[in-house]
């Protein structure tokens, strides 16, 4: 065989893979378990009806990138960053909360012929029947519930379906798993036992993504239902206290739960430091603080200047194939039927070949060149996830 026929056979390998993962990722449902979008809703200049620049201050995710990316259904985190453990600390959570639902359900309204919001497992192949996107809710940090566990199904008839119980620091349900403070509960606390307790009685999923491993395992020893990691990845690969260790994983499966593989490159791969980078954001919180401290007036200022170093001084980001490595290893670990996609977008998610959901595509056509079938495909990009999720339903007491 000459060079060139050997060169000509390749390219046809590589054309055949990419029409072949194209067929694949738009025949399956599509789901991502947790995106920031509903930070962008409220944004000067952001429109969710049209396509904006992922590097010009446009987010990742809008509805006509959702629609290239052939993005059925998505979660929208209701970010809510810790703050003061008080009485008026919490109203003033509870208050952005429901400020959070209420912009996102007008999006919806507003937009009614392009999505939906979903409430229920099979609600995705409803809606995609209807020509439409799929929109779920979840309550990212437990903090809004003060100490009250019945704020749990406030949160539940307001649409959220599931709550990550904690963010970057502990609160009063649980000890974050980058706290610096370290430790407070040694796990999950009497108040978030009946947090758990509740989130069951409702079918509200658990989220153990951004919790230390105590409280996992505590959460694990508490629920009575499978639980989810919405948005976490292997700490084998990538030693950060956000991602899940071989034995959490293995009790994962146990549980019969999911951990959905995070595109932040932080939790994809151990890169090389970016020390301009680093000082330039030393800048910053000298200035701010943290996100959860920027009072409300600022925010839009700070976010600019935010935005601003990352333009500056850009990071290095992990590749789909670091991703797809992380897979392969949970997929070793506790076979195929315990991992999905939460890409963390607008939250930091983005990899070099998968910047915004209009690239998603990327992961599929990875796993195809992986030797990942049709069926498997499917299960990891939204199967696996609602059978979870049906799960929960199913054990709710209502």
């Amino acid at each position: 065989m000459s060079l060139f026929t050997t060169i000509e056979t390749r390219l046809t390998e590589k054309e055949d893979q990419k029409a072949k993962a194209d067929r694949i990722h738009r025949s399956i449902i599509t789901l991502d378990s947790h995106t920031d979008t509903p930070l962008q809703l409220g944004r000067r200049g952001f429109d969710i009806t049209k396509r904006n620049d992922p590097y010009n201050r446009g987010g990742k995710i809008d509805f006509p990138r959702m629609q290239e990316g052939s993005l059925d259904a998505v979660f929208f985190a209701v970010f809510i960053g810790q703050g003061d453990r008080n009485t008026e600390a919490y109203q003033k959570a509870g208050d952005r909360a429901d400020q959070i639902f209420a912009l996102v359900k007008e999006t919806l309204s507003v937009n009614s012929n392009i999505a939906s919001l979903a409430l229920t497992a099979d609600d995705v192949y409803k809606i995609k029947k209807q020509g439409k996107k799929a929109i779920y809710l979840g309550l990212e940090n437990g903090y809004p519930l003060g100490l009250d566990p019945a704020m749990t199904e406030k949160y539940y008839k307001l649409g959220a379906r599931y709550i990550t119980l904690a963010h970057t620091r502990n609160n009063d349900i649980c000890d974050s798993s980058t706290d610096p403070a370290g430790p407070e509960h040694n796990g999950l606390s009497e108040f978030g036992k009946q947090v758990v307790k509740e989130m069951n009685r409702l079918g509200m999923m658990i989220d153990v993504s951004h919790i230390s491993d105590n409280s996992f395992y505590d959460v694990l020893k508490s629920s009575k239902a499978p639980v989810i990691a919405s948005h976490s990845n292997a700490r084998t690969l990538c030693s950060n206290p956000r991602n899940l260790t071989d034995e959490m994983l293995r009790a994962l499966k146990k549980n019969g739960g999911v951990v959905q593989l995070c595109l932040l490159s932080a939790y994809v791969k151990n890169l090389p430091a970016n020390p301009e980078r680093v000082a330039a954001r030393e800048v910053w919180n000298a200035k701010y603080g943290t996100f959860d401290q920027v009072p409300e007036e600022k925010r839009e200022t700070a976010r600019e200047e935010w935005q601003a170093i990352n333009a500056k001084f850009p990071e290095k980001l992990a590749a789909v194939s670091d991703l797809a490595d992380h897979l392969d290893h949970i997929v070793k670990m506790i076979g195929i039927d315990h991992v999905g996609i939460g890409s963390d977008f607008d939250g930091g998610g983005g990899l070099e070949d998968c910047f915004d959901v209009s690239q998603i595509g990327n992961i599929t056509l990875e796993l195809v060149r992986r030797g990942y079938n049709k069926k498997e495909i499917e299960k990891i990009w939204g199967g696996n996830f609602l059978r979870v999720f049906r799960e929960v339903e199913k054990l709710a007491i209502n």
